[in-house]
């Protein structure tokens, strides 16, 4: 059973128009799923914007735990934090154009935030254990291990603007759809590693995973958004065909 789900979580860039034109896009394609915003299914609705209470539960069961605390601290903060002497590792990793390791020291004393009952105006983070190694077997990739604390820090779980954060959507999505299998790119194996932290503290069933490779240019750049040239939509403007365009994404290796 292959599910479409729409996450549009960001505000900024989501919009429902490009919703439709995605859907419409993969039709086009050829990719035919069984449960989707546009057809239904069984763990409606499809779209993460009306799922909301979904992710709250999972907060509140994150909470119980103490797994996550409160940070007032804002990515200025946290920019500002990365060029002490001491934060070398996260300094070093923002520097490498990856996502900054949130500093340690910024963390709040154990316990706090206990008194919540909604996550409210603030960023809420899931405290990692520093330094353990957190694997999987990826079905295309794989062995992957990275190492919490350093690797990648406390991450965000819900934003100071009241949106459930993307790792914590789609644990909870994957959850409650009964997924047994995640496809996606190799640009999110971190992101799994973050995502098997949560699983464990809520107690969840692990699905297994198969990171795709990424489409790259001629020049091997990674293909993104903002090349609107090599876009589905654009590619159907220029006449190619579903098959031309599935011959393009076809591996070379």
């Amino acid at each position: 059973v292959l599910i479409f789900r729409n996450e549009d979580l960001d505000p900024d860039r989501c919009r429902p128009e490009f919703a439709a034109a995605a859907i419409d896009d993969l039709l086009w394609l050829g990719i035919q799923w069984h449960e989707g915003p546009d057809i239904g299914g069984p763990h409606a609705p499809y779209t993460q914007s009306q799922r909301l209470e979904y992710y709250r539960e999972i907060w509140r069961r994150l909470h119980a735990t103490g797994a996550i605390y409160p940070s007032p601290h804002s990515r200025k903060d946290v920019q500002e934090a990365l060029v002490a002497p001491h934060d070398d590792v996260a300094r070093r990793s923002g520097a490498a154009g990856q996502e900054p390791i949130f500093p340690a020291h910024l963390r709040p004393p154990p316990g706090a935030g206990r008194d919540a009952t909604e996550p409210g105006e603030v960023n809420w983070r899931f405290r990692v254990p520093d330094d353990e190694a957190v694997g999987f077997e990826d079905v295309n990739l794989g062995a992957q291990s990275y190492i919490a604390g350093r690797d990648f820090g406390d991450f965000v779980v819900w934003r100071r603007d009241d949106v459930p954060a993307y790792q914590l959507a789609v644990v909870a999505d994957d959850a409650t759809m009964l997924i047994t299998e995640v496809v996606r790119g190799a640009d999110l194996l971190k992101s799994t590693a973050r995502q098997l932290l949560l699983i464990r503290a809520l107690k969840l069933a692990v699905p297994s995973y198969f990171h795709c490779n990424l489409v790259r240019d001629e020049a091997g750049i990674r293909l993104a958004k903002r090349q609107d040239a090599l876009s589905l939509r654009a590619l159907r403007g220029e006449g190619r065909t579903p098959e031309e365009v599935l011959g393009m994404c076809s591996s070379r290796d």
